[in-house]
């Protein structure tokens, strides 16, 4: 990919997230109390941030797990093809499962993954989506739990990236091309 300059504004400040993952994290506690054990299956690598916040916020008894599902290599926007890099290392058959996402942009990803996740019988299968961006939807999909619902913006920040580049920011940010 040719290198464009961009800065990065600033939409969700660092405060905001984790006051809202807070919220969240009380929500899911209430939704699975009473679970011997609550699994969480991060979709790497966009969610580590994200799924590290929540699990300290939890609760409950949970173990962690991570697939790694990819529909956008370097690109900005979706191949429409989801491909699983990485699976599973546990069992999830009749167990209580959280899939944690970044982001659900056209639904392609999070819709693959329940998909496949659901025909290894969980218990109960739940998803949380950080983002949501709904007006870019392609596939009816929609996660059980939602951080912030976002404009069509390309962002990155909070694990999330662009090539590989700005994880590691606090906050998420939208991505502004220099012309």
């Amino acid at each position: 990919m040719p290198e464009r300059p961009y800065v990065i504004d600033e939409m969700i400040s660092a405060k905001t997230i984790a006051a809202r993952i807070e919220a969240l994290a009380q929500e899911i506690r209430l939704s699975f109390a009473g679970t011997d054990k609550l699994i969480l299956v991060g979709l790497l690598r966009g969610s580590f941030v994200f799924i590290a916040d929540l699990v300290r916020e939890l609760d409950l008894p949970v173990e962690v797990d991570f697939l790694e599902a990819s529909s956008y290599g370097d690109a900005m926007q979706s191949a429409r093809e989801v491909r699983i890099l990485k699976d599973l290392r546990g069992e999830i058959s009749g167990r209580d499962v959280l899939v944690v996402e970044d982001i659900v942009d056209t639904g392609f990803t999070l819709s693959h993954v329940v998909h496949l996740l659901e025909g290894r019988q969980p218990r109960r299968l739940e998803t949380i989506a950080l983002l949501d961006k709904p007006s870019r939807r392609e596939v009816p999909v929609r996660a059980s739990w939602t951080g912030f619902e976002i404009p069509d913006e390309f962002v990155v920040g909070y694990g999330i990236d662009f090539a590989q580049r700005n994880r590691n920011l606090p906050y998420i940010g939208k991505v502004r091309f220099i012309e």
